[in-house]
C-alpha cells in the first residue's frame, strides 16, 4: 500500500512525498517523487537521485533545485531515503557515518544489518516496480545520479546493472570505498570482514570488470573538505582510463561538498541525462 504523506503543486507538476511497506528493507520506507506537467498526458522517463550521508528523501528534493528544469524536460525525479529507519539495532544511530542515514546502497550480508539494510535491491528492483505500478513512469527509460555516498550508490548500481539505466552521473562521489575511511568503516560491518566481497560496491573495481555504455559525468568541487581523504576522484579517473570507459570528470574550482555546489551544476546533469533519455 502506498501512503501519500503530502503533495504540492510545483512548476506546473506535483512534488510528492510517499511512504510504503518495503519487502527489501523489511519495514516502512519513504521516497520523494516529482511528476512534471507532461505526466498528466504521457508516461515520462525517470531520474533517480541518491543522497549522501545523514540525508533523507527530503534533502535533494528541497536543496538541489532540480524541479524547474525537470518540468521543462518532462522528467520524473525520484529521491529515495538513504536507509531504513527506526530499526532498533544497536549502533544504528548516533554515528553519522554508519547505520540509519548511511546505508551505502549495499545489500548487507552480516547480521543484524542483513535483515533491513538492503538498499541496493530496494533502489534497483523494488522501488522501480512500485513506481511503474502507481505513477505515469516509463521505467524503461531510467537514469541515475547521486551525491557523495549517493554518488557511490549511483556509480555502483549503474555498473552492476548497465542495461537498467540509460545514463549515470555523480557529484563528489565516493569512488573507492574499499580504500578510504568512510568505506572501510561501513563495508566490513555491512558485508563482513572478507575484503573480496566488498568489490561489488567499489566503482573503481567494477569499472575494470564492466564498463557503462556512454559517458559518465562527474562534478567534483576543488574546495571539497573531503576531496583528498574520502573521495579521491583520480582513482576512478585512472580506472576508467585503463578500462576504456568514457568519463567526463569536471573539477570545479572554489566549490565545496555542499548543496550550493550541487544546485550550481544540477542543470548540466539533467541535460546530460535528458540526452540519453531522448528528451533533448
Amino acid at each position: 500500500m502506498l501512503e501519500t504523506i503530502s503533495e504540492q503543486r510545483l512548476h506546473g507538476g506535483i512534488q510528492g512525498f510517499y511512504r510504503h511497506p518495503s519487502t527489501a528493507c523489511a519495514g516502512p520506507m519513504r521516497f520523494a517523487l516529482y511528476q512534471p506537467p507532461q505526466a498528466t498526458s504521457q508516461r515520462c522517463p525517470l531520474l533517480y537521485f541518491l543522497a549522501g550521508l545523514t540525508c533523507s528523501e527530503e534533502t535533494a528534493t528541497i536543496k538541489a533545485g532540480a524541479q524547474r528544469l525537470a518540468a521543462e524536460l518532462g522528467l520524473i525525479l525520484v529521491m529515495p531515503d538513504t536507509s531504513p529507519r527506526a530499526t532498533g539495532f544497536d549502533g544504528a544511530t548516533g554515528d553519522w557515518e554508519f547505520g540509519e542515514g548511511a546505508g551505502f546502497y549495499v545489500d548487507a550480508t552480516a547480521a543484524p544489518w542483513s535483515s533491513r539494510f538492503r538498499m541496493h535491491s530496494y533502489v534497483v528492483d523494488e522501488l522501480p516496480a512500485l513506481i511503474a505500478a502507481r505513477f505515469p513512469a516509463d521505467v524503461s527509460r531510467s537514469a541515475i545520479c547521486g551525491h557523495s555516498m549517493g554518488g557511490h550508490g549511483a556509480l555502483t548500481i549503474a555498473l552492476n546493472h548497465p542495461h537498467r539505466y540509460r545514463s549515470v552521473s555523480a557529484f563528489a562521489p565516493i569512488v573507492a570505498p574499499t580504500r578510504v575511511p568512510w568505506g572501510r568503516k561501513a563495508l566490513p560491518r555491512y558485508l563482513g570482514q572478507e575484503a573480496a566481497t566488498w568489490a561489488r560496491y567499489d566503482a573503481c573495481e567494477l569499472v575494470r570488470r564492466q564498463t557503462f555504455s556512454g559517458t559518465i559525468l562527474i562534478d567534483q568541487g576543488q574546495a571539497d573538505q573531503f576531496l583528498d581523504t574520502q573521495l579521491k576522484p583520480e582513482l576512478f579517473e585512472q580506472a576508467c582510463a585503463e578500462a576504456g570507459q568514457p568519463l567526463l570528470l569536471r573539477r570545479q574550482a572554489g566549490y565545496d561538498h555542499s548543496y550550493w555546489f550541487i544546485s550550481s551544476f544540477i542543470d548540466d546533469h539533467l541535460r546530460h541525462h535528458a540526452k540519453a533519455l531522448d528528451l533533448s
